[in-house]
């Protein structure tokens, strides 16, 4: 302590009335002794020598340098010692990512926590989100964008009248819902349902139709940006449940009339239930929205448009 108060007092002397004069290895042990310090007083003000950030449902932490107390004027060797410390830390604790929020005035520390493995997720006018997936194998970290589109998968068994669902293990509430997931870039929505449903259960299935969506802006699982939430009717191809335990609390075939009446569901899940009753009973032609695949303007392109057919009159 007394060494780090001896330094502080000397080093706007040196700074200041010896700088130009002095050596070139007394500069170094200058600059030296001042990186030392920068640590030094952080650790010493905050009681701690690692970052820390909220943790998610999902096991990330979210990092905002803005709130953490860093020094204007940290160092990027400062930032990535505190960084690698933190790093180690939090992969004893078998966190899967961290979310490093970088407003522009600490940019340097960006260009630190790449030498650790961090990429740019997105970017607004004050600040850059950087991530680093610490999870086992490829990351799964969700892409950035104005809009995300959520697609899950009511696979109806019309013999039985069940339908497939789940309880996601990452939610706060065990409640029954339709499998499904995040569509991928370019990927259509059938085929997200599709997959997704395969994903999370081992059913394959085939697409049918849509049946709804939710539309809600400020979705805090989107980083505040716009989300869609489509339900399409899927048709199996296989029965045997072998569900993804990673992602999935339970899975079953329920009976689609005890769907539409238990609480141990969503909002959007019960009315789908019942939407699928008035199918079952009479038709799904009066539930379906069918998707037809038509060319676009645009010479060799084709887009997906879903939409309630008309009947074909017999003459």
């Amino acid at each position: 302590m007394a060494g780090c108060t001896f330094v502080a007092r000397l080093l706007p002397l040196a700074r200041g009335r010896f700088c130009n004069n002095m050596s070139l290895p007394v500069r170094i042990a200058t600059r030296a002794f001042s990186c030392t310090l920068t640590c030094s007083q952080l650790q010493q003000v905050h009681g701690v020598s690692a970052l820390t950030g909220k943790v998610d449902r999902f096991g990330g932490v979210t990092v905002n340098l803005a709130e953490v107390g860093l020094p204007g004027d940290i160092s990027e060797s400062s930032f990535s010692g505190l960084l690698q410390d933190s790093l180690a830390q939090w992969k004893a604790e078998g966190k899967a990512a961290v979310w490093l929020r970088v407003p522009i005035s600490l940019s340097r520390c960006a260009a630190a926590a790449s030498a650790h493995g961090f990429t740019f997720h997105h970017a607004r006018n004050d600040y850059a989100m950087l991530a680093l997936w610490l999870g086992e194998g490829e990351s799964r970290l969700p892409g950035f964008a104005t809009h995300q589109i959520g697609v899950a998968g009511a696979v109806v068994d019309e013999s039985s009248g069940k339908v497939l669902v789940v309880q996601d293990r990452n939610k706060t509430k065990n409640a029954w819902k339709f499998p499904g997931g995040l569509s991928d870039p370019g990927e259509n929505i059938g085929t997200t349902a599709v997959r997704e449903v395969f994903e999370e259960t081992g059913v394959r299935s085939e697409f049918r139709s849509l049946l709804s969506i939710r539309q809600q802006h400020n979705h805090p699982g989107a980083f505040g940006m716009s989300d869609m939430y489509i339900i399409c009717r899927l048709s199996p191809l296989t029965y045997e449940i072998n569900f993804c335990t990673q992602e999935c609390l339970r899975c079953e075939w329920l009976d689609i009339s005890e769907l539409a009446k238990t609480s141990k569901t969503t909002p959007i899940t019960s009315r789908l239930a019942s939407l699928l009753l008035h199918g079952l009973e009479h038709g799904f032609d009066k539930i379906d929205l069918n998707m037809e695949e038509l060319p676009a303007v645009y010479s060799g392109r084709f887009y997906q448009l879903y939409y309630r057919q008309f009947p074909i009159l017999k003459l």
